[in-house]
């Protein structure tokens, strides 16, 4: 097989930065559920759904788009994915009904898993001791992409309307594609296989790897927690004592970004440190943020705090996992990150759902109990589950 290309720190950048364009199209919705659920006529648990279509799209795009990054070559699949989801954008954007608009949002979803394909991209493209570096710069610019989507959308939202949000990111759209197709560098697929044996492949890869299914199941579960509290917070803000919209929902995303700093150290730690030990400690760490929300999440300092633990905790586990399973060969690195961000966005959509179903029923105490209790069971998995010692993953 022929050498893989030198990736460049400006072809890595340029992943960065490409990656948090693109993930942004799943979380512009979320300040503005309240106000496109006013517009349709939908209630809190319908507009739910949406915040789940959207991340269940993208579990199907990882599923079913993301493993050809190991056949094809990947800057023409990347630039694929990017056209079809232009498209998507501009269907949310003209939508006339509510069963449009979920129809757009499962589409968006699916064919935004560009960062997916990066993200290996660039682990392929590095040298093993640099490999959760790298990782950790793409995911860093992912993961900020994420919360600044938030603080964008309510802005745009709350000045120009929700549609006009979705306009702006389908122009984002053409602008990265275009940067992208000169900049990225070509590859040779390291597993030519037909369509159908690489999709039955990700099942013998689950059945075969403990480490990808520890990893997948402890990811799906801090998603989970990081989606109940996103996807609820706008009506939590909307009532006392806050009487804030979708705006300032989406200035909460500054404050997460103070944690997507914790995304380039935890893969610097990755390379260096037990990987098993550091997600296990994030873990820990989110708990103690829902319990900040659950106690203090009716005072802005509380808010405030809690938001910073939860999503650096989410985003160094994030990082830290998805350098475990790049450790287990980067040939297949494709494959082993769709069989773990198909689990993880399952973990999210189902997070996205109860924590709107919960806040409909129980306030914000339950959607505590549904973020919290995620956390539980992805600690209790770790203490639980023996296949996996310590020593394994030491580097």
């Amino acid at each position: 097989m022929p050498a893989p290309a030198q990736l460049s720190r400006s072809s890595l950048l340029l992943m960065a930065v490409a990656a948090g364009v693109v993930v942004a199209n799943l979380y512009y919705n979320q300040p503005l559920l309240a106000a496109i659920g006013q517009e349709f006529h939908a209630s809190a648990a319908s507009m739910g759904v949406i915040a789940m279509l959207t991340q269940a799209g993208y579990a199907l795009g990882l599923l079913f788009f993301v493993p050809l990054g190991d056949a094809m070559e990947r800057r023409r699949l990347v630039l694929l994915m990017a056209a079809f989801a232009l498209l998507a954008l501009i269907a949310i954007a003209t939508a006339k009904s509510f069963l449009w608009l979920a129809a757009a949002s499962l589409a968006v979803g699916a064919f935004s898993v560009v960062p997916q394909m990066l993200v290996p991209f660039a682990a392929f493209l590095s040298p093993p001791g640099q490999r959760g570096r790298a990782v950790g710069t793409v995911m860093s610019g992912l993961l900020i992409g994420i919360l600044l989507a938030r603080t964008v959308s309510g802005i745009v939202g709350a000045h120009l309307g929700w549609r006009a949000m979705y306009w702006v990111a389908a122009g984002l759209m053409v602008v990265i594609a275009i940067a992208l197709r000169l900049n990225l560098p070509t590859s040779v697929p390291t597993t030519p296989m037909g369509y159908g044996r690489l999709l039955s492949s990700l099942a013998h890869l689950a059945r075969t790897e403990p480490v990808l299914r520890e990893a997948a199941f402890t990811g799906g579960m801090l998603f989970a927690s990081f989606s109940a509290f996103w996807a609820t917070l706008v009506f939590l803000l909307e009532r006392p004592p806050y009487h804030l919209g979708e705006q300032a929902a989406g200035l909460f995303g500054l404050v997460g970004v103070v944690g997507a700093s914790a995304a380039p150290l935890a893969g610097h730690m990755s390379d260096r440190m037990n990987p098993r030990t550091t997600v296990r400690l994030t873990i820990v760490i989110g708990i103690a943020a829902y319990l900040i929300f659950w106690l203090l999440g009716l005072h802005l300092a509380g808010l405030i705090a809690g938001v910073m633990l939860l999503d650096g905790a989410v985003q160094a586990g994030h990082v830290t996992n998805q350098a475990r399973i790049y450790a287990l060969g980067t040939e297949r690195a494709n494959r082993l990150n769709s069989v773990y961000m198909v689990t993880y966005f399952t973990g999210g959509g189902l997070g996205s759902w109860l924590g709107a179903l919960a806040w409909q029923h129980w306030g914000w105490s339950g959607v505590c109990v549904v973020g919290g209790g995620a956390l539980v069971l992805g600690l209790a998995e770790m203490a639980v589950v023996t296949t996996i010692p310590e020593a394994a993953e030491e580097r």
